[in-house]
């Protein structure tokens, strides 16, 4: 039976693989779909290619599919593409976006494929919250809010960032605090599951009005590091 996880890097996709895998589904390859379109809808865009590292960390094949052009079309048909056929499910990590549940659940249908998306509709910090204490190690790596300060860029999404989300929250009523808006996109550097971390070697700050994104592009796998505390590598 094959199980085929969608998983961008960031910490929704990789939480929901490692949840399949724990709960009765083990997840038999990760595929990456990357679109042309840096502003797409349906698909996470930031440091894609790190997924290649990740899966190479958790011992899992990995697959990339490209996006052939622009618009929902092209992204559907590569979706298609990325879901193929098999007996097993499809693992996404949607929590709250209709747009991109539905999308995958019909192309998912198509293939007689069922979808597994353990986090659907739960209660967003609830997410967060469980995504950390389950030991993954989450970077910010892309800002378009105007409540999320490009000073947060690279920072690592613990318990203390996340009262602060939720605090900001409160006040200004413009950040969901999984990010399920596009407020923010994360990447998974390390986690209990991974063999090794990601280190990050160099990346450049770019700054667009009240988005900032960390644009990665270097990195590589070592060793996991005793007594070192979360957040201070690749800095």
């Amino acid at each position: 039976m094959t199980v085929t996880a969608l998983v961008s890097g960031g910490k929704d996709s990789v939480y929901s693989a490692y949840l399949s895998d724990t709960q009765g589904w083990p997840v038999d390859e990760l595929v990456t779909v990357v679109p042309e379109d840096p502003d797409s809808m349906l698909f996470h865009t930031p440091n894609l290619d790190l997924v290649s590292l990740q899966a190479e960390a958790w011992g899992k094949s990995h697959r990339r599919v490209r996006v052939r052009g622009r618009g929902e079309e092209s992204e559907l048909e590569a979706l298609r593409e990325a879901v193929g056929a098999g007996p097993g499910p499809v693992v996404a990590g949607a929590i709250l976006s209709s747009y991109q549940w539905a999308r995958v659940l019909r192309v998912a249908d198509e293939a007689g494929r069922r979808v597994y998306a353990p986090l659907w509709r739960k209660e967003p910090a609830r997410v967060v919250r469980e995504e950390i204490d389950a030991g993954l190690d989450i970077r910010l790596v892309h800002l378009a809010a105007e409540p999320l300060t490009p000073d947060l860029l690279g920072r690592t999404l613990d318990r203390p960032l996340l009262s602060e989300l939720e605090r900001r929250n409160r006040e200004v009523r413009a950040v969901n605090v999984a990010g399920e808006g596009g407020e923010f996109e994360t990447l998974v550097v390390d986690a209990p599951f991974f063999s090794q971390r990601i280190e990050i070697d160099h990346f450049e700050r770019v700054l667009d009005g009240t988005t900032s994104r960390m644009k990665i592009d270097r990195a590589h796998l070592a060793p996991k590091r005793s007594g070192t505390p979360r957040g201070t590598e690749g800095r």
